[in-house]
Parts: structure tokens; C-alpha cells; sequence
């Protein structure tokens, strides 16, 4: 088989520089993408949001009830991870009020509740929160309901990050270590079983194979910090791992890890014996095509299995259609460690001017192009799968990442298929090259036929000579021979036995001469790698598809840690509104003091409007002493007026509900605006005082 090494350059002197102009124009290109995007990512990681959103609590967010509850109950989006404290109770001066034991309502793992104890004061009660959605992400958050009226509270309300920042960027970092490992170990050993198998493909292998152990040992070891929200401290905690493994993400990574064990075995057969028998004769044919057979079952089984535990614990295993999208999800890992780590694996290769066969780029070539088309149809499913409608390509985060994705992957398409005309151009090349090899070998062999009678004759013409040559002996007669006649009667130019000599008596001067062979060796190899016209435009762009995949697995790996667009356009649509129609909005509520005259007329008033929108709202006036304890008043009036478009005065009727409680369900605000609200209250049969204040209606 004719290797690339073996090609002549083609064209005149000139064509080599401009096409090594042109190719630092594309490097140039390609570094200012990857710097590019890598920005983006370094912006885009840090707000990737969780899988598993609240969509509803009862009771509700801002809500005032007129008894306590005997339970909180959340609902998600998708099924959550429960811990003992995932959900936690607070009263107005943060001190916990629940029982402690949280489970899921009735078997459904979307669910959480929490019990309360009994006998609670009114107030405003905050609830924090934090689980872990199925796709192993942690999420957390706080809301606050009120038992009779709202009061102040001390309860320090969580800002809602989930993990910490350190624990979290490490996690994201192995993440994307893991992945690049796996496409490495996928690809380089797919690449020394199929087309061919050198040391830099080795050290792409078992590099991978290194890479994506060790990034799954860390991230077992940061599971429960990062699920937990504590600092890098954690990882110190060994017991804590016992509950990392009883989850479904812990199980994966502990699988993972017990694969590559076997993986490694893999790797030592088919780098060691495997590659020792490729040249071996037709007697031992069959023993080596029984040897390719059981490396590729297990090689497919180890593959299937390791990409088995990231579809089990990520996206595919919760949404719709679970049951085919994780053996898609599969398939489509797999196919991305075949192309990636094929190409890292062909670059590699080319870039040390290893020889390689026309023949091997060719299957490399068909391989990469069976991967990409797997790749897009599987891609094509879980983009519908988890974006679910054309808007939410570009209004959601997931959809945006998903369309600077398939950018990515155009434009690596696009140097692919430069690619497969440069290997087009390679085989035409080597076939020609192989013709003019047969001609020139037959040319070769009579000219050495010649060049051997010539040497024949001038061997015997000196050996005349020396025979009429007078013979001498001593010290006298060796000087008198000439310099040129003892050359010529050794055989040998001046220095070369010495240096042999001397290179056999001192192991220091070997070793140097065996270095400088060495880089004499490399110097030529790449001085010969980059004359050849057709196997350096073959290596420069894939090169450049390697740096464009470097940054597409980068991607890859911030989709998998957002929110799927169809998930978020469902928490949109369940949050946009409550049950009767009104928007899930903040209520806007005002602190009114009155005093109208004597000591027992003296207290506060709170009006809440909710959700402070044009058209249907909710009011309702609490009345408290000043030591904010509920009271009865005679009468309370309301009325609200938007005097910027000399609309009003619109008198609300209220109707008493509780002690110190009157609300009107239904107020009508026909457009947005900074309206003024006048508040009466009367305390007596003479004593009243109405109260102004400005409420913003938004739009």
C-alpha cells in the first residue's frame, strides 16, 4: 500500500507558498471563531438555567389565607430529587415552623410537601426550597404566603443559586472534559481499528481514556456539593457519597467508571496484540480476523454502555418519548466520538507526517460521512423533542444555543466536504504516482545493472596497480604513500571509521549521534510533508475542522445544562396564568397610617391590589393596632383615581371578610398608569380620616 509520504510535488515552486498563504488566512479564521465563541460560551455557561421549574404552590405566592395551612405543597415541571430539609418553613422571625419531613403528594415524583406545625400566628411565612430535577441538575427558590395579614419579616430569603460558583464551574468543567474524552476514546480507537493505527492515534486513545476517567472520578466527588449547594469543602466529605450513589446520576458515574475498567483492557488488546499481528503472514490470518471480531463486539458494547450513562442521566431520560429518545441520544454520542475523534485522530497523524495509505483515508473518509448523517437525523429528533416550536428557537435560551449549534456544524460540513475533495485529489495523485514508480523502478534496476559492471572493471584496474607498486615496509615506507593513496586503498572518506570507533567506545557519543539522526529523520519527514501539495491542503483543513469541533462540543455541552426550550415554554405558559385568568405577577401593596384622634383610632392599614394590571384585579385592606395585631373598624371606604387621563374617582365596594380583613374580588382598572388611591377609615360614629396614596399600575 503506497503511503502519503510517497508523493511528489506537484506544480511549479510557487504554487506551495501561495497555498501556504491561503492556509494562514484560514487558521487565522478559525482562531478568531474559536475566540469568538469561547466568549460567548464564558458568558452563556454562567446563566444556564436548571431542567425542573415550580410552576404552581399551594398556598400561592403572595397569597393571604385565612387559616393556617397543615401542609406547603410545590408542583415542577418535571419529576425532582426530595431530600429531608428540600423544602423549609420560616415564620416572620426566621424560625423554622415545618416538620422537617419532606416527600412527594401522592406517589408523584413532580410533587413536594412539607408539613406545618399547628397552632401558627398570623404573619408572612417564607418558604425556601431545593431539589434535584431528574436530569441531575440542582434547582432552589423562596416564596412567601401570609396566615391572617401580611406582616414584616426577618426570614432571609434565598438568591436563588442552587450550587456554588466554584463547585459549579468545576462541575461544568468536567462536564465538558467527560465529553471530549469520551469523543477522543470513541474515535481514536475506531480510527486504529479501521483505517490505521500509529502512536500519535495511540496517545489519542488512551489521552481520551485518561480525560474521561478522571473527569468522572471528580464528578462523583463534586455530585454532592454541587446538588447541595455548599462549598469545594465538600468533595472532603467521603460519607456524603453514599447518598450521591443512591441517585440516579451518582449510579451513572459509578457505571461509567466500572466500564472504563473494562475499556482499559480494550485499549491494551487492541494497541498491543492486535497491532503486533498486522503484519503478520496468511497463516496466522484467520487467528488475526478472529482477534478484529471479538475487539469490535466489545468495542461496540463498551461504547454503547458509556454513552448509556450520560442518555440515563441527562435529558433523554425525562420529557415525552423517553423510551425512544435514549437510544437516540445514544447513537448520537456515539457518532460524535466517531467524526470528532476520528478527525483529531487524522489530524494527529498528518501533523507528524506519519505515513498513511490512500486507502485508510478513504475509510475514514466513508466513516465520517456515516456519522454526520446519523448525526442529523438524531439531531433533528431531539431538537424537536426538546424545542418543540419554531418560536422557541429564538425565545428561549436552549433555542439559541441549539441555532449557534447547527451554525457550528454548517460550517464544519463546509471544510468536511474541502476535505473530501482534497482526499479526492490525494487518490488521483497516489494512483498517478504509483504508475510513475512502476516505470522509474524498471529504469532504476538497469542502471544499477551498469552501475555494478562499471564498479567491477574499476576495482580491477586498482588492484593492477597496487600490484606494480613496489612494496614498503617500516615507518619510512607508510610515509612515503600519499594521503589520497591510503583513502583509496581503505575504501573510505576521511573520518568515517573514527567516528565509528569512537561512537563504539563512548555510549555518551552514540547516543548523541542517534539524536542527531533522529532529528535529521524528522527534519526530512516534515521537510517532505510539507512539499507534498495534496497532503498538506489534506491536513490544514483538518486541522481546521478539529478547532471548529473543539468549540461545537463546548456548545454541546452548555445545551446540555439549559433548560430545553419545549420545558420553558410550558413553565411560561403555566406561569403566565393562575386559575381565573389573573397574570402571576408580584402584588403591589401600600402601607397606609391613620390616626384619627383618639387613642384607640390610632393604627395602619395595608391595601394589596393584585396583580396591578389593566383589567380584572383582586384588593384587599388588612387593619392592625400598632402593634400590628388584626382589629375591627366600623367602615372602610376605598376609591381610586387616575386624574393624568381624568379617569374617576372609582369607588371599590369591600366586604368584610376576617377581623381587620375586607377585600374585593373583582376591581376593574381599564388602563395602566400612576393612579391615586384615597383610603377612609373610621373608628367611631364622629371619628374618620381619609389617607392618599399613589399605586403604579403596570402595563
Amino acid at each position: 500500500m503506497p503511503s502519503l509520504t510517497s508523493l511528489a510535488p506537484a506544480g511549479p515552486t510557487a504554487t506551495p507558498s501561495r497555498t501556504t498563504a491561503t492556509a494562514r488566512r484560514l487558521m487565522a479564521i478559525c482562531g478568531t471563531l474559536l475566540a469568538a465563541l469561547l466568549c460567548a460560551l464564558s458568558v452563556g455557561a454562567s446563566s444556564a438555567s436548571a431542567h425542573a421549574a415550580l410552576t404552581s404552590t399551594d398556598p400561592a405566592d403572595g397569597s393571604v389565607v385565612k387559616t393556617a395551612p397543615r401542609e406547603v405543597t410545590l408542583n415542577f415541571s418535571e419529576g425532582v430529587l426530595l431530600s429531608g430539609d428540600s423544602v423549609r418553613v420560616l415564620d416572620p422571625k426566621g424560625k423554622r415552623v415545618d416538620t422537617g419531613k419532606t416527600a412527594h403528594v401522592g406517589g408523584k415524583s413532580s410533587t413536594a410537601a412539607a408539613g406545618l406545625h399547628s397552632g401558627l400566628p398570623d404573619g408572612t411565612y417564607t418558604v425556601a426550597w431545593k431539589a434535584v430535577s431528574e436530569d441531575s441538575h440542582p434547582v432552589s427558590g423562596a416564596f412567601t404566603f401570609s396566615i391572617g395579614a401580611p406582616s414584616k419579616t426577618t426570614a432571609k430569603v434565598p438568591t436563588g443559586e442552587a450550587s456554588d460558583s466554584t463547585v459549579s464551574t468545576l462541575y461544568g468543567i468536567g462536564r465538558y472534559a467527560a465529553y471530549g474524552g469520551f469523543a477522543a476514546l470513541v474515535g481514536g480507537s475506531v480510527f486504529a481499528g479501521f483505517c490505521r493505527s500509529s502512536r500519535p492515534v495511540r496517545k489519542i486513545a488512551v489521552g481520551g481514556w485518561v480525560t474521561v476517567f478522571t473527569a468522572s472520578l471528580l464528578l462523583l466527588l463534586l455530585r454532592g456539593p454541587y446538588t447541595d449547594g455548599e462549598g469545594i469543602g465538600g468533595i472532603l466529605d467521603l460519607g456524603r457519597l453514599g447518598d450521591v450513589l443512591s441517585t440516579k446520576p451518582g449510579a451513572a458515574l459509578l457505571s461509567r467508571l466500572l466500564l472504563l475498567g473494562a475499556a482499559a483492557v480494550f485499549l491494551a488488546v487492541l494497541f498491543g496484540s492486535y497491532t503486533r499481528r498486522t503484519g503478520e503472514r496468511e497463516a496466522d490470518a484467520r487467528r488475526r480476523q478472529d482477534l478484529a471480531f471479538g475487539l469490535g463486539f466489545g468495542g461496540t458494547v463498551m461504547a454503547v454502555g458509556l454513552s448509556a450513562t450520560w442518555a440515563m442521566a441527562e435529558h433523554a431520560s425525562v420529557g415525552l418519548q423517553r423510551q425512544l429518545a435514549m437510544p437516540v441520544d445514544m447513537i448520537h454520542l456515539i457518532a460524535v466520538g466517531v467524526w470528532l475523534g476520528g478527525l483529531a485522530s487524522l489530524a494527529v497523524t498528518l501533523r507528524v507526517g506519519e505515513p498513511i495509505g490512500r486507502a485508510a483515508v478513504r475509510r475514514f473518509s466513508r466513516l465520517a460521512f456515516g456519522s454526520v448523517v446519523a448525526l442529523v437525523v438524531t439531531g433533528l429528533y431531539q431538537s424537536w423533542r426538546q424545542v418543540g416550536s419554531w418560536g422557541a428557537l429564538t425565545d428561549t435560551e436552549y433555542g439559541r444555543w441549539l441555532l449557534v449549534k447547527v451554525g457550528l456544524v454548517a460550517v464544519l460540513l463546509a471544510i468536511a466536504a474541502i476535505s473530501r475533495r482534497w482526499t479526492g485529489r490525494l487518490t488521483d495523485a497516489t494512483a498517478e504516482e504509483t504508475e510513475a514508480e512502476a516505470e522509474s523502478g524498471s529504469k532504476a534496476a538497469s542502471a544499477a545493472s551498469d552501475a555494478e559492471a562499471e564498479a567491477g572493471t574499476q576495482a580491477e584496474a586498482k588492484a593492477a596497480v597496487k600490484a606494480a607498486r613496489p612494496v614498503r615496509t617500516g615507518a619510512a615506507d607508510a610515509a612515503l604513500d600519499t594521503p589520497a593513496d591510503a583513502e583509496t586503498e581503505s575504501g573510505d572518506g576521511p573520518g568515517d571509521g573514527a567516528d565509528t570507533d569512537a561512537a563504539d567506545d563512548d555510549p555518551e557519543r552514540a547516543a548523541q549521534l542517534a539524536r542527531q539522526r533522529a532529528a535529521k529523520d524528522k527534519t526530512t519527514t516534515l521537510r517532505e510533508r510539507d512539499a507534498d501539495l495534496e497532503r498538506s491542503g489534506l491536513r490544514r483543513s483538518v486541522i481546521a475542522e478539529t478547532i471548529v469541533a473543539i468549540v461545537l462540543l463546548a456548545v454541546a455541552t452548555v445545551l446540555s445544562g439549559t433548560q430545553p426550550g419545549r420545558a420553558e415554554t410550558e413553565q411560561a405558559s403555566a406561569s403566565a396564568t393562575k386559575p381565573g385568568g389573573q397574570l402571576n405577577v408580584d402584588p403591589v401593596s401600600v402601607l397606609v397610617p391613620y390616626d384619627t384622634g383618639p387613642k384607640s383610632g390610632r393604627g395602619k392599614a395595608v391595601v394589596m391590589i393584585e396583580p396591578a394590571l389593566p383589567g380584572d384585579n383582586a384588593l384587599h385592606v388588612f387593619t392592625t393596632d400598632l402593634a400590628d395585631r388584626p382589629v375591627d373598624v366600623p367602615e372602610v371606604k376605598l376609591s381610586l383615581t387616575l386624574k393624568s387621563k381624568g379617569i374617576g374617582p372609582l369607588r371599590i365596594p369591600l366586604e368584610r371578610l376576617s377581623t381587620g380583613h375586607w377585600s374585593a374580588k373583582t376591581v376593574q382598572l381599564p388602563m395602566a398608569g400612576t393612579w391615586q388611591l384615597s383610603l377612609t377609615v373610621r373608628t367611631s360614629d364622629i371619628d374618620q380620616v381619609t389617607e392618599t396614596r399613589n399605586v403604579k399600575v403596570a402595563q
